[in-house]
């Protein structure tokens, strides 16, 4: 027996899942429909595949959510865990169902995937037959992620960095380095089985102000680190910055870096996407202004050529928008997409030029690094400060960049810290910044944080 399978026999002894079959796992993925795999659905998509957000506590909920979205044309389905599944914490989350399944009322932010079970939860994702994405935020998602690939779910986001920093004060970084590696070698097990199982980054980080530069090192960092372990199909994203040229600038930088760094590590067979989240910010309280943020992010996604758009429902300033808004929204991005046919390629060559330098320079010194492996000399940089994401609020998180918005609405590096990026380069996103006179920066954070209101 491997060390990885001995890891694995421990992980799902767990009093919270029954029997744990790995034998009859195998036997279900190397025989899955081809429909369910998104990896598949990218390789003969003629269209940009459509994926909303969503997730309800009880298997009758997601049942008819599911219902809804498939009425509304739906290309990817999501899965979205409760909060007390995404810290391990599976006896609260039994509790929380238990309470929500007899009062019909909803004591979880999600669906507790460990205690519903992948045998129940595999009838839901075949009845459907259609690739379903595990959205979660978990630092430690084995057990997690072993459940999901057995219910079906054969799309898995999040990373090290990109579901530590944003999500966790205190949970150890080189632990979640670890337990995503496992992660990895578990997907990348179960691909050789049928079509590659997709991993996808998480490219919208803590979603607020979050410079180009910074978020196409990570997208990057955590694409190397899966396909280190042998994952054959990966996702890098990113989510609207206000700007809609640094939208297209970045998505020219982010897929022509992808492919540049995957084929200097040796990974020339693996297939890399691109997935554009609509705006992560605070919402407007007008719904009409809504709708039109969620166009114009519709109209982004054409223009940077993503492979996947994953939306938002004009009820986000509201809190948690129902099944019915869900559908409305898928429906009515399908219906834009379908009008953006022969989209032109614009860019903006010195704005290009400039973003690619800053993340060569952030990842020479990332990988000059003395230590041994990727892992640690991403772990290394994270603690010198030369990667950090701006309003995280992890105890290992630098929190030295600052960052704010031009006249543009360009997100720009007001100060970077210990961020290695040249002089050159800094001085390029300085000269793009001017305050109004008498302006205190910290006020006008606040006002480019709260831009789409």
């Amino acid at each position: 027996m491997s060390l990885l399978q001995r890891e694995r026999e421990i992980i799902v002894k767990n009093e919270y899942i029954d029997n744990f079959d790995f034998d009859e796992v195998e036997a279900f993925i190397k025989g899955a429909s081809k429909d369910l795999f998104i990896s598949h659905k990218f390789k003969h998509a003629e269209h940009m595949l459509v994926q909303p957000r969503g997730g309800f506590p009880t298997y009758d909920k997601v049942f008819e959510l599911y219902r809804e979205f498939k009425e509304s044309d739906v290309d990817v389905l999501p899965l979205t865990i409760d909060s007390n599944t995404r810290l391990n914490d599976y006896a609260s989350a039994k509790k929380m169902l238990a309470l929500s399944e007899e009062n019909d009322v909803d004591m979880l932010n999600g669906y507790p995937l460990v205690n519903h079970g992948y045998r129940t939860t595999r009838k839901m994702i075949t009845h459907y037959n259609t690739p379903v994405s595990l959205r979660h935020g978990t630092p430690d998602a084995r057990l997690l992620v072993e459940m999901a690939l057995a219910s079906g779910i054969f799309e898995i986001e999040g990373g090290p960095i990109t579901y530590l920093l944003p999500y966790s004060k205190n949970f150890p970084m080189d632990k979640a380095f670890l337990y995503w590696k496992y992660v990895e070698r578990v997907t990348a097990k179960y691909s050789e089985l049928n079509e590659p199982i997709n991993r996808e980054s998480f490219g919208p980080l803590s979603a607020t102000m979050q410079p180009p530069a910074i978020v196409i090192v990570i997208q990057i960092i955590e694409m190397l680190l899966s396909l280190e372990e042998g994952v054959k199909s990966f996702s890098v994203s990113f989510s609207q910055t206000g700007s809609m040229m640094q939208d297209i600038v970045s998505s020219n930088v982010i897929k022509r870096l992808s492919r540049h760094y995957a084929d200097k590590f040796g990974h020339h067979d693996a297939t890399i996407n691109l997935v554009y989240h609509q705006w992560m910010g605070a919402f407007p309280y007008n719904k009409s202004y809504s709708d039109s943020l969620i166009t114009t992010s519709t109209v982004i996604a054409a223009m940077v050529g993503a492979d996947k758009i994953i939306t938002k429902t004009r009820n986000e300033a509201f809190g948690i928008p129902t099944k019915e808004a869900n559908a409305l929204a898928v429906a009515s991005v399908k219906y834009t997409l379908n009008m953006l046919k022969g989209v032109p390629q614009v860019s903006d060559e010195e704005e290009e030029e400039n973003l690619t330098n800053e993340v060569h320079e952030i990842l020479e010194a990332v990988f000059n690094d003395g230590a041994d492996t990727m892992w640690r000399q991403v772990f290394n940089s994270i603690k010198n400060g030369y990667i950090e994401i701006p309003f995280s609020p992890h105890i290992i998180n630098a929190n030295e960049m600052i960052t704010v918005r031009d006249d543009d609405s360009n997100i720009r590096i007001y100060k970077r810290g210990k961020v290695p990026i040249s002089d050159k380069s800094f001085a390029y996103e300085r000269s793009k910044i001017r305050l109004a006179e008498g302006e205190k920066v910290v006020d006008k954070i606040i006002r480019d944080i709260g831009v789409m209101l």
